[in-house]
């Protein structure tokens, strides 16, 4: 899958074809890539309920505190340790589930489908839906994914949609029309969130 290909079959929205426009050029899906699951699922554990700001610091801190550490030699990293970083006492356990789950199992991800994924993943206690979902997207490259339950994802499709009460059908109606592209539309309305740059249908 190219952009350029994913950009043509989203154009035909209103929206998306504006949101390529300003955006096309900034997205990409490879600069939260990480080949370490344990790691990467850590680092998403980490973006949990903070402020994007937050979590930068504190993901910097973490990959400093491993750095040249196996997984082994992580788990045995003192939990206050870990605190002292800026990681909760709840996330921390979260943090040494994943990489635990990951010394005693191995999963082949790509013999899996999407959903036999987030079900493998939400074994791991601290890893719901959208952690899972945002693996896909970041981590295993997968392109039609859509997070509903991503506050920013759904402000923005309400601001850019300019649609007050969303529910369930109004969403899935608008989102269908981007399929098999899911994730690059998401990307876009991320950025467009953080931008604060939206689609104005009286221009």
């Amino acid at each position: 899958m190219t952009f350029k290909e994913a950009f043509c079959h989203l154009k035909s929205d209103k929206v998306m074809s504006f949101l390529i426009q300003r955006f096309g050029k900034e997205i990409t899906l490879k600069d939260r890539y990480e080949d370490n699951y344990a790691k990467a699922i850590s680092l998403l554990i980490i973006e949990q309920q903070v402020s994007f700001k937050a979590a930068i610091t504190i993901k910097k801190r973490f990959i400093k505190l491993i750095d040249k550490k196996n997984n082994k030699d992580i788990l045995k990293i003192d939990d206050e340790k870990l605190q002292s970083i800026g990681i909760s006492n709840r996330k921390v356990s979260y943090i040494k589930n994943t990489y635990k789950y990951f010394e005693e199992n191995k999963i082949e991800f790509e013999k899996l489908n999407d959903t036999e994924i987030i079900k493998q993943l939400i074994k791991i206690k601290g890893v719901g839906v959208w952690t899972a979902e945002m693996f896909l997207i970041f981590i295993l490259f997968k392109i039609n994914i859509f997070s509903k339950g991503d506050l920013a994802l759904i402000n923005s499709v309400k601001k850019n949609y300019q649609i007050e009460n969303l529910d369930d059908l109004k969403l899935e109606r608008i989102t269908q029309k981007w399929k098999p592209y899911k994730s690059i539309a998401s990307l876009l309305l991320w950025k467009s969130i953080e931008e604060k740059v939206f689609y104005n249908y009286r221009e």
